[in-house]
């Protein structure tokens, strides 16, 4: 067993196994090389098989999502660290080792996520991560050279290592102590934002995420489920709403998921006067299925909810009306 995982979730991605894994192998040869299927249709096993015989292969009896198809497959993965790459990831070499250093070095760190730019315009950042990741008071996600559908030029002004709130799912680095310890991602999530929600609850438990300049990806982004698509829309909105449930401190909860669903609101009614009746239905659906899962959620709230959780108040006012379309702490 070498100390460190890397794990590729797939679910009928023959086409990105083709193009990216190649770089996963060639530069990864301090760690083993999984990937985990979520039972695909298409020939990616034999693929696999046939090409890379030294990647092994977790099978899941489903299409579980990626926050149960990684819950699935890491159970029978043993390895000091996690690391959780999209099938749409490709590596660049030395991009283990600073990880592997960081997390020898900083005990209390738990999770750590690289740069992340994009992978059809390399000189720029990639919208799911980026620099690392933020929230504002209301739950919205921002990062480090993007903020909302804004995208900032790697001109190495975040080549700083430092602590974050939320790693990206797309190229994710844990603890596999940890990741049990708070087993693991939501289940109900499904897909999208889970990570955020895991790194709020191991921050919670006193752990810290850290960004770390000095290993480089480049994500394709929206390979499996593209940005225009409603499910997205619903996903993001249903999952930020829980994670509110899940991670809020108690005397917030109730006032600021009361502003965030009139924010919700607006946001619905602006895709209602851009003519998309389908992402103004997602967001309906996505309230309905909050509000069904309310319960089951607020139970899930851990001993501790730390009242530090966000760096901006609304990041909603920051850019809309202050104009803030860059990264400001």
């Amino acid at each position: 067993m070498k100390k460190i995982a890397v794990v590729i979730l797939n679910w009928n991605g023959v086409k990105l196994l083709e193009q990216f894994l190649p770089s996963v192998v060639q530069y990864s040869s301090e760690a083993d090389i999984y990937v985990a299927d979520n039972a695909s249709t298409d020939n990616s096993i034999s693929f696999v098989e046939t090409h890379f015989p030294t990647v092994k292969i977790v099978k899941n009896s489903g299409n579980y999502g990626f926050a149960k198809g990684y819950n699935e497959a890491l159970q029978h993965i043993d390895a000091g660290i996690y690391a959780l790459v999209n099938s749409d990831i490709e590596i660049t070499e030395n991009w283990l080792a600073p990880v592997l250093e960081m997390f020898e070095k900083e005990k209390q760190t738990a999770i750590i996520q690289p740069k992340i730019l994009d992978f059809k315009n390399k000189a720029y950042f990639e919208y799911a991560g980026a620099a690392g990741g933020f929230i504002d008071k209301y739950g919205f996600p921002y990062c480090r050279g993007r903020i909302f559908e804004t995208i900032e030029k790697d001109n190495e002004q975040y080549n700083d290592s430092c602590e974050i709130s939320w790693a990206s799912g797309a190229c994710f680095f844990i603890r596999s102590k940890v990741y049990h310890e708070l087993k693991g991602f939501d289940d109900d999530f499904f897909a999208h934002q889970e990570e955020i929600d895991l790194c709020w609850r191991t921050k919670n438990a006193g752990y810290t995420i850290k960004y770390n300049p000095n290993s480089t990806v480049y994500h394709v982004g929206g390979a499996t489920l593209q940005q225009g698509n409603p499910k997205k829309t619903y996903l993001n909105f249903r999952n930020s709403l829980l994670m509110l449930v899940k991670n809020l401190p108690e005397e917030n909860l109730f006032s600021t998921l009361f502003i965030r669903l009139i924010l919700d609101g607006v946001a619905g009614i602006h895709f209602l006067l851009q003519g998309k009746l389908s992402h103004f239905t997602a967001i309906l659906k996505a309230h309905f299925s909050f509000y069904r899962l309310f319960s089951k959620t607020y139970k899930k709230r851990g001993f501790f909810q730390s009242k530090e959780y966000y760096s901006v108040k609304s990041i909603v006012v920051n850019y809309y009306i202050n104009n803030g379309k860059v990264f400001v702490k």
